[in-house]
């Protein structure tokens, strides 16, 4: 037969409307609620603070900032940014990884409830909670991809620590069809070059972006000091990689060039005599093609496809494509090479099904 505990002055037990045992001390007309149960280490303590007088205030725990649970993927992601691949990488990718890093360690596990996948230990992710993190992201199939990469550096960082002993994104493929921004067609870019003429700042921005092929973050920071005129070579090293390119200054890119003033260190300027920002080139771009009466997506992006399109076009090789725009995956170089060898081998296989059909015709 158990005993029954020892009554505790001032202190009543009572049913809420939901049918949950809740505690109160009453003394001097006043009452004071006490959280939990008798036995627990808080109820205990408010009780006593009770007792003698004074006010309960339970312990405070705060976070510190770069906190991060033990084998957590905050945890693996702090050590991923220490390994010596992380380091290599350029200043581009490190900005992609980390904002993708933190919209991932901020996500929440379940709807409606306050954990997120930061404090969530490696060895507890199972496949099927990855397949559900990449369906989050379904809308923006790009962001999905390069988002499980980043997952992958932490899971990598949990195998190298042997937190876990399986990698639940192996053989984990999320590669949704690329397509990209267009390239100009040869109307919209006669179009354009009949609204600006060379000289200006639409015609000298569409020109380096389209005959030097470069992302929009190398086009805003051409100088003048990367041509060699009289060698005929323009040097660029690339933002995004950091790779080095050397191109032939040709007919088109000095057509560009001659007609600028030589006014400071870069040759795309403001009407401050600033250089652009990557991102207000392509708010500029648009309301240049705009005032061009323009379709939309003729980006900054779509004319280093152009020049893409317009190199497969006359032959140029997979390895020159690459070489030329800087490309690291051979499988962006060859979407120009597979269209227009299809356009060239459809082009002469009707030629040829003409030619028979119309020897076969009867004459008169």
């Amino acid at each position: 037969m158990s005993e029954k505990p020892e009554p505790r002055p001032y202190l009543s037990s009572y049913q809420d409307r939901h049918g949950q045992t809740r505690w109160r001390f009453r003394r001097a007309g006043k009452t004071t609620p006490i959280k939990g149960s008798p036995g627990d280490d808080e109820f205990e303590a408010a009780y006593q603070a009770a007792i003698e007088g004074r006010e309960y205030k339970p312990a405070v725990v705060i976070t510190m900032p770069g906190t991060a649970i033990p084998g957590s993927f905050r945890d693996a992601w702090r050590r991923a940014q220490r390994t010596p691949e992380w380091l290599s990488h350029d200043p581009a990718t490190k900005d992609q990884n980390t904002r993708l890093a933190t919209e991932f360690l901020k996500l929440l596990v379940v709807d409606g409830r306050p954990d997120v996948w930061g404090d969530m230990l490696v060895k507890d992710a199972k496949r099927r909670h990855i397949k559900g993190i990449l369906a989050h992201f379904s809308a923006t199939p790009h962001k999905a991809k390069h988002l499980l990469t980043t997952i992958r550096k932490m899971v990598y960082v949990a195998l190298d620590e042997e937190w876990i002993e399986a990698d639940p994104t192996w053989k984990m493929n999320y590669r949704p069809e690329y397509k990209g921004w267009r390239a100009w067609t040869d109307e919209e870019r006669e179009t354009f070059e009949a609204r600006w003429p060379l000289g200006s700042t639409p015609r000298t921005a569409y020109g380096l972006a389209l005959w030097l092929g470069n992302r929009r973050s190398d086009v805003a920071r051409v100088k003048w000091d990367w041509f060699d005129f009289r060698r005929g070579i323009v040097t660029i090293k690339q933002k995004k990689g950091g790779k080095e390119l050397v191109l032939p200054i040709t007919p088109m890119l000095r057509e560009i060039i001659e007609p600028l003033e030589r006014k400071g260190e870069f040759v795309l300027i403001t009407a401050y005599g600033e250089p652009f920002s990557e991102k207000s080139l392509t708010g500029r771009m648009a309301d240049w093609t705009k005032s061009a009466d323009m379709p939309k997506g003729c980006t900054m992006h779509g004319l280093r496809k152009s020049l893409g399109k317009l190199l497969a076009e006359t032959g140029a090789s997979t390895r020159q494509l690459m070489d030329t725009l800087g490309h690291d995956d051979i499988a962006h170089a060859e979407l120009y090479s597979r269209e227009a060898e299809q356009q060239r081998l459809a082009r002469d296989a009707m030629t040829r099904l003409t030619k028979r059909v119309h020897r076969k015709k009867p004459i008169g």
